[in-house]
């Protein structure tokens, strides 16, 4: 429903802005599909998918999944990034906050996802280990217990969400500073003149696209964090380094924060924007006004 209001155009964004916020629903829809109903319905129901042992599908499932999850973390940052320019950046916002560059940023970003996770394809073997264990895919103990496979997946964990995280963060301090200069010169010029209300509209146009801005990068900070301490840690500990032990729940915690992320944008943008949620109650009343309309 978010993807089809988004793209219907009616919710009083720039095509731009669009573009970054349907890419980035449906790269958490894939994850939604991926990671919690394919990957799942092979553990609970083990007895009706033991075909798949003959059938080696895990590994390249396991490319989707993590490539659909990389989407997701890099589409946040190439949003955050054109906010940035936006706003900040007069005079590059002509020539990068335009449909044509969000469409041919994320093209690339979503080939570069894709090439970076082949590799599961051959680290991991294509069988499901069909158990209730964070590990879906069978993986051999050479494999397992390699330096290889170690620092393959530390630095995978690192580039996805390390450096977001870094980026996230210096970019939007880099955009609170700027508005805050800006917002003060603007508010002491406006006094000086004559004849003008309260009321701003460049700055209330401001204001809600900083809120979504802020929102969407907060709730993917906030919802990654515990995963990425946590899978920092569990690399260090397999490399040697074993400092502390976590306890078994932080994981299941990691996980399923890191999974609530691709479930609360679509909120998101339902809670900042006003036309949205019009549009979202139009699509929610229409079936029922047709069942009136052909009642009378």
């Amino acid at each position: 429903m978010t993807v089809a209001i988004l793209i219907r155009g009616k919710c009083g964004l720039s095509k731009c802005i669009t573009y970054y916020l349907v890419a980035m629903a449906v790269a958490d829809l894939l994850v939604v599909i991926f990671d919690l109903i394919m990957r799942h319905i092979p553990i609970v129901y083990r007895e009706h998918f033991n075909f798949l042992r003959s059938i080696p599908v895990c590994n390249l499932h396991a490319v989707l999944l993590y490539a659909a999850t990389d989407c997701s973390v890099w589409f946040t940052v190439a949003f955050t990034l054109d906010r940035f320019v936006a706003i900040c950046c007069k005079e590059l916002k002509s020539k990068y906050c335009t449909e044509k560059m969000a469409a041919v940023v994320l093209g690339i970003v979503s080939v570069l996802s894709c090439l970076k996770n082949i590799f599961w394809y051959f680290m991991l073997t294509g069988l499901y280990v069909l158990m209730n264990i964070p590990w879906f895919c069978d993986v051999t103990n050479n494999i397992r217990n390699s330096r290889i496979w170690t620092s393959i997946e530390f630095f995978h964990h690192v580039l996805t969400p390390g450096i977001p995280f870094v980026l996230i963060l210096l970019i939007n301090a880099f955009t609170v500073r700027h508005i805050l200069v800006a917002s003060s010169v603007r508010r002491r010029l406006r006094t000086h003149r004559s004849g003008e209300g309260s009321r701003d509209p460049e700055m209330e146009r401001r204001r809600k696209s900083i809120i979504l801005l802020f929102v969407i990068s907060g709730n993917f900070i906030v919802l990654w964090a515990v995963l990425m301490v946590f899978s920092i840690y569990n690399r260090m500990w397999y490399l040697g380094y074993r400092v502390i032990s976590l306890p078994a729940f932080v994981q299941e915690m990691a996980l399923m924060s890191q999974l609530m992320s691709c479930c609360t944008n679509t909120c998101i943008y339902a809670l900042t924007q006003a036309k949205i949620r019009e549009q979202l109650m139009n699509m929610v009343k229409y079936p029922f006004m047709v069942i009136v309309k052909l009642i009378k």
